[in-house]
């Protein structure tokens, strides 16, 4: 099955486009899961990461299709960090989500072509469904992630217009009539659907990041890149709305899914929220911000 098919598969079976970036930070994981483990113990942090991630996974599976893993988040606490981030995916495979790397790796050459065959497909070192992709080098830079990509049935998702303030400082650079975005996407379009054509489905492997943060780009793009899938991150704690991601959708509610990472595994702390769960409830603090996001999103998929 194609990364494509996959992933309108397990939308449509779950009848949500919702993401759950899998985002462990130390400082705000329930005290319950992290009492008497100094912060200097790597190894010890590592378990939490590993336990925290994985009690997620129990909780979101039943509700939504995919994942994001936040590779740095796992990096930061050194090999066991990487460990625990390998367990982690290995059990949502298990759980049958589909699991896109939050990486936004690239380089040129050999380099690429290493980094591509080390995160994409389920035999693939980390067997990733999918990865973001960082465009910046170039298009040599990145087809060594596409043709893995279509060897391996796995997708990446290019850095196209990211949700961070600062993007803009390149992103909306003019150069030959067009910003650097419109440029950036034009291609994905092209090998979208190049990817389409060869498979006679309406999406390629090949999708962008396009922020909720910027709404009026993100109509635009939808328009824009009609065969690509839309990664959208910045939705919840960023600002994001569901009236800002809606122009990122076809007509069934397909073609995009929202990442919502803080906003659900942080639940447990959210201001709205503030006296409905106590630190031992966390569980019931993410399963109410999940179900409360897909209730958001009810009307999307059909």
């Amino acid at each position: 099955m194609t990364f494509s098919a996959k992933l309108s598969a397990a939308i449509q079976a779950k009848k949500t486009p919702v993401l759950v970036g899998i985002d462990p930070r130390f400082n705000m994981i329930p005290e319950c899961l992290k009492q008497g483990v100094d912060s200097a113990d790597l190894k010890a942090v590592a378990d939490v990461y590993r336990t925290f991630s994985c009690r997620i996974l129990d909780v979101i599976a039943p509700h939504v299709a995919c994942i994001k893993p936040q590779l740095a988040f796992f990096e930061a606490v050194g090999p066991y960090g990487m460990l625990a981030l390998a367990d982690v995916i290995d059990y949502a495979r298990e759980l049958g989500l589909v699991v896109i790397l939050d990486g936004k790796r690239n380089d040129i050459g050999s380099t690429a072509e290493g980094y591509a065959a080390a995160y994409l497909g389920e035999k693939s070192a980390w067997r990733g469904d999918a990865l973001t992709v960082s465009p910046y080098l170039g298009e040599d830079s990145v087809q060594p992630f596409v043709k893995v990509a279509e060897q391996n049935d796995a997708g990446i998702f290019v850095l196209v217009k990211t949700s961070n303030p600062g993007g803009g400082m390149l992103q909306d650079l003019v150069a030959d009539g067009k910003t650097i975005y419109q440029h950036t996407a034009d291609w994905v379009e092209k090998t979208a659907a190049a990817f389409a054509d060869s498979t006679g489905e309406k999406y390629g492997a090949v999708g962008a990041v396009v922020g909720a943060t910027y709404p009026e780009q993100l109509a635009e793009l939808r328009k824009r890149m009609p065969h690509a899938w839309l990664l959208v991150p910045g939705f919840g704690a960023q600002g994001g709305t569901v009236k800002d991601v809606a122009h990122a959708f076809d007509e069934n509610g397909l073609g995009a899914i929202i990442n919502n990472s803080r906003g659900i595994i942080f639940a447990h702390s959210r201001k709205d929220y503030a006296g409905r769960f106590q630190d031992s409830e966390w569980e019931k603090a993410v399963e109410t911000a999940v179900l409360d996001m897909k209730e958001q999103f009810k009307d999307f998929v059909r």
